[in-house]
C-alpha cells in the first residue's frame, strides 16, 4: 500500500523514474507478502483465524484490499495493463466481499468481546481504505474503457465511493469517542492511526477520480454539486488530522517518552502521507484548484523521506533477525 501510492504521488509529478522503479519493488513486495500470508495460513491456521476474528487484528486484512486494488492503479497508470489490472480489480473484489461479510459478521456474533477501548483503534479504518481503494481503481479503469462497461463501472465506483464514506463516520465516530471518554495511554497511540487522515485521503481521491469521469456518465454528472462538496468534505477532515496526528505523536515521544523505534506498523503512517500527496493533486486537477499545487510538492517530499526511513528501518530489522538466527546456529 505505502510502497504503491507512493509510486503513483511520484508519476502524478512526473517523476517517472522514481515511479517505475517503486513500480518494481512493489511487484516483488506483493508477491512475496502473499507468499508469507499464505505459508501461515498453511502452518499456522488457527493463529492466522484467531488473529482474522480478533477485534484489534482482524480489520488489518483489509490491507490485502487495498494492497491488491493500488497494486491494479499501478500498473494501469505507469504500465498502461488494462487487462492486467482488470484481474487485479476483480480479485480485489473477491477478497474485499470475503474479508467484509466474514469479519464483521464474526466480530458481530462472537460472544465474548472487548470493551471500547480495548477493542478499536484506527486500524479499524482499513475497511475504509480498503472500500475506496475499489472505488479508486474502478473509476481509473473507467476512464479507460468504452462502453457497455464505462457506465457500471462509474456507478460501481461511485457506490463504493458513498458506502466507504458512510462507513468512515460510523467508525471514526466510535473511534473519537474512545480518544475522548477513556484513558488514553502513549502505548494505545500506534502508527495506524495515521489511517484516521489516510482514510479521508483515499476518499478524497475517488471522488476527484469521479469528478473527472462526469463527463461521460450522465448520472455522475447530475450528482456533480454533492460530489465536489463532499469531495472538498473530505479532503477538509483529512487535513484537520494531519495537525492533531503530529501533536498527538509529539505528546507520544517527547512528553510521555514512548521509545521511538522501528515497527512495521509505521508503513501505515507512510501509506496516508502518500495517499495525502496524490488526492491533493486529483483535487486540483478536477476542481482547478491551482493554489493547492505547492502543497502537492511538499508532500511528495514528506511521504518519499518517511519512505525512506520506514525502508530502512526494515532493512536493519531484517538484518538484525539474519544475525540472530545464524547466532543460534
Amino acid at each position: 500500500m505505502a510502497t504503491g501510492i507512493v509510486s503513483i504521488a511520484a508519476f502524478m509529478h512526473d517523476q517517472q523514474a522514481l515511479a517505475m522503479s517503486l513500480l518494481v519493488l512493489n511487484i516483488g513486495f506483493y508477491v512475496l507478502l502473499w507468499v508469507l500470508y499464505l505459508l501461515r495460513l498453511w502452518r499456522h491456521t488457527r493463529a492466522f483465524l484467531g488473529d482474522l476474528f480478533d477485534h484489534l487484528l482482524g480489520p488489518a486484512f483489509f490491507t490485502v484490499v487495498a494492497a491488491t486494488s493500488v497494486l491494479g492503479s499501478q500498473v494501469l497508470l505507469l504500465g498502461e495493463q488494462l487487462r492486467l489490472a482488470a484481474l487485479f480489480w476483480g480479485l480485489a473484489v473477491v477478497l474485499w466481499l470475503l474479508l467484509t461479510y466474514a469479519i464483521f459478521t464474526i466480530l458481530t456474533v462472537k460472544e465474548d468481546k472487548p470493551a471500547l477501548d480495548r477493542g478499536i483503534n484506527g486500524g479499524w479504518l482499513l475497511a475504509v481504505v480498503a472500500t475506496q481503494s475499489l472505488a479508486v481503481l474502478s473509476a481509473l479503469l473507467a476512464a479507460r474503457i468504452g462502453q457497455p462497461w464505462k457506465l457500471e463501472l462509474n456507478f460501481f465506483a461511485l457506490s463504493m465511493w458513498l458506502w466507504g464514506g458512510m462507513l468512515y463516520i460510523w467508525m471514526m465516530s466510535l473511534i473519537f469517542y474512545r480518544y475522548t471518554f477513556f484513558r488514553f495511554q502513549p502505548g494505545d497511540l500506534s502508527p495506524p492511526y495515521w489511517i484516521n487522515m489516510g482514510a479521508m485521503a483515499i476518499s478524497t481521491l475517488a471522488g476527484a477520480l469521479l469528478i473527472l469521469n462526469s463527463p461521460d456518465a450522465p448520472f455522475l454528472q447530475s450528482v456533480l454539486p454533492f460530489l465536489k462538496g463532499f469531495t472538498i468534505f473530505y479532503w477538509a477532515t483529512g487535513t484537520w488530522w494531519i495537525p492533531m496526528l503530529l501533536v498527538l505523536g509529539v505528546w507520544r515521544h517527547i512528553f510521555k517518552r514512548f521509545p521511538l523505534s522501528y515497527d512495521p506498523l509505521y508503513w501505515g503512517a507512510v501509506f496516508p502521507l502518500g495517499m495525502y500527496t496524490a488526492c491533493t493533486h486529483a483535487l486540483a486537477r478536477a476542481m482547478d484548484l491551482k493554489f493547492l499545487a505547492p502543497v502537492t510538492g511538499w508532500f511528495l517530499a514528506i511521504a518519499l523521506l518517511a519512505w525512506s526511513v520506514a525502508f530502512m528501518g526494515a532493512l536493519r530489522s531484517a538484518g538484525r533477525a539474519v544475525l540472530a538466527v545464524r547466532a543460534q546456529k
